[in-house]
């Protein structure tokens, strides 16, 4: 499932609604004050705003209002992984703030997701649940010393499978696994991909990375960008170039 094209705010913008749409900023800065600047700036060059941790547990529900101040449709990455009854409650709180994307993780099990994902679909239509598998900043050794004897790629399909069966509408994984992730389960999952870094950038304390265009052409629906983008001596001219990228592999 391909996200739809967001507004258009600039001409650099207009030029390409449909790549746009797939590429997600992750807005993890300090505080509203950053976010505002970020937002206003980036706000014809990226599809959708990721809320995170940081931002969410410093503003709350304002940092969500404040992402989808230009229309923008609104990640809200909070990976909730609780008992089903808190979980319930959180999704349902989450659709009344309007967000479009919700994340939890497949290793809450199938009642958690399942639960979460009737809570969605009753309170709002436009509210996708997504599972994240294994983040990206795992390798086999951080599974090893929790306990899991599987590859990453292993462990990615086991809880994608779970999710999927559970009536998750998506997965959160890395590229590297992408491409198996659409080959299993079809067109219809929605794919976030983060761990994105355009060819040339730092991978950071990300460890299974890819570039934008061989994300796309695994068959992600959404590409999530961070620090490449907000690092940038122009995030703007960053993003349009990410932008770029996503649409020559359309």
């Amino acid at each position: 499932m391909t996200p739809s094209p967001g507004p258009v705010d600039s001409a650099q913008g207009a030029r390409s609604p449909l790549a746009r749409a797939r590429l997600a900023f992750a807005l993890d800065v300090p505080g509203l004050d950053e976010a505002e600047a970020v937002v206003d700036m980036l706000a014809g060059d990226v599809g959708v705003f990721k809320v995170g941790l940081e931002l969410f547990v410093r503003a709350g529900p304002a940092a969500v209002t404040l992402a989808g101040r230009h229309g923008h449709p609104v990640f809200l990455d909070l990976k909730l992984h609780d008992i089903d009854n808190t979980v319930d409650g959180a999704v349902g709180s989450a659709a009344a703030l309007g967000v479009r994307y919700l994340t939890l993780h497949a290793s809450g099990g199938p009642g958690m997701i399942e639960r979460a994902v009737r809570r969605a679909e009753r309170e709002s239509s436009e509210l996708r649940i997504l599972a994240v598998t294994v983040l990206t900043s795992l390798g086999a050794a951080d599974l090893r010393a929790i306990g899991l004897a599987a590859a990453p790629a292993a462990q990615v399909e086991l809880l994608a499978n779970l999710a999927v069966g559970a009536g998750a509408h998506g997965l959160v994984c890395s590229a590297e696994e992408v491409g198996q992730l659409r080959g299993l389960l079809g067109p219809e999952p929605i794919l976030v991909t983060p761990g994105i870094r355009p060819s040339g950038a730092e991978t950071q304390d990300q460890k299974r990375i890819s570039t934008p265009a061989s994300a796309v052409r695994s068959g992600a629906s959404l590409l999530v960008v961070g620090r490449p983008i907000r690092d940038a001596i122009d995030p703007a001219l960053a993003a349009r170039a990410i932008v770029d990228e996503i649409e020559a592999a359309l």
